[in-house]
């Protein structure tokens, strides 16, 4: 067990042997809160594909990346999955307002997550007000990505949620114009709600149409982000 005080540097994710570095420093909310004094927080390793918990497991610990990737996920009754988010270098998940795990999280890549006791932080919550606030705006922003993604499967089209997608990622993660994406296609379709056939097609039209370009398998380079804007719109 070790108390925590986050790198602030920017966090660094291996993807097919090479290392990146998101294109700006990690927000750290969680880091904040978990240097209260009387909060621990313990790191822990995860391989690719191993479940970090499961649906409707108890809801003891608050997570946030410290590297790699994690995804999000429901399995719906006919088999299907819904992955609800990607959570990236500094992203917090895990939070819940009922005593369970909605969804479940698996690691997408080799992923290092550190974890605080829930119970824990609703302690200091109650005594501390910048920590409460701290939760609330971890909370909010779950709260704002969750509409965000139901407006993106209810009313968007399908070039429309590639674009969507791609654009967040390049907020997120890209380099020098460079986004090398930790999931794999048929991830994203699952967070699109298409198919692994339409993602891929979307994505060929947009090289076509000299909006992206290809550096590797999960490399994309991104040539005209306002005509990507455009088909957001």
């Amino acid at each position: 067990m070790l108390t925590q005080t986050f790198n602030t540097q920017p966090i660094k994710t291996q993807i097919n042997g090479s290392k990146i570095a998101p294109a700006h420093p990690v927000s750290d909310q969680f880091g904040a809160i978990t240097g209260h004094v009387g909060l621990v927080a313990t790191e822990f390793s995860y391989r690719k594909d191993e479940e970090i918990y499961g649906e409707d497991e108890p809801a003891e610990y608050v997570y946030q990346v410290v590297s790699g990737a994690v995804r999000s996920y429901k399995l719906l009754s006919d088999g299907r999955r819904q992955i609800g988010a990607f959570h990236l270098p500094g992203d917090v998940f895990g939070l819940e307002s009922g005593p369970a795990h909605r969804l479940a999280a698996e690691a997408i890549i080799d992923t290092a997550v550190r974890l605080v006791k829930r119970s824990s932080l609703e302690k200091a919550a109650g005594i501390d007000v910048l920590v409460a606030r701290k939760l609330w705006v971890m909370t909010a922003g779950e709260l704002r990505h969750a509409e965000d993604h139901m407006l993106l499967l209810g009313r968007k089209t399908a070039m429309e949620r590639v674009a969507t997608f791609l654009l967040e990622m390049d907020r997120r993660l890209a380099v020098a114009s460079m986004m090398a994406l930790p999931m794999c296609r048929r991830d994203i379709g699952d967070y699109l709600g298409l198919t692994l056939e339409t993602v891929s097609r979307a994505l060929s039209q947009l090289h076509a149409q000299g909006i992206l370009g290809f550096s590797g398998a999960r490399q994309i380079v991104l040539r005209n982000r306002q005509r990507l804007h455009s088909l957001d719109a």
